[in-house]
């Protein structure tokens, strides 16, 4: 599953909190849930982060990519 574009409204869901809810065993992944959750951020610049991490890690995140757009 390819990586939703940056304008994709997953994005801001995620970044409004929604992003505590994907499931993963990755650390990396785990601490950037954290991150964005505690962040104060504006929400641009919490979709840049994401985007930027998913789109780096996509070949090993095959499981975090798809719950993307279900949670």
């Amino acid at each position: 599953m390819a990586i939703p574009d940056p304008n994709h409204p997953c994005w801001k869901r995620l970044a409004d909190g929604a992003i505590t809810r994907i499931k993963t065993q990755h650390l990396g992944t785990q601490l950037l849930c954290k991150r964005i959750e505690r962040s104060t951020d504006p929400i641009t610049a919490k979709v840049a982060d994401m985007h930027a991490f998913f789109t780096k890690w996509e070949r090993i995140l095959p499981n975090e990519v798809q719950q993307l757009t279900t949670v």
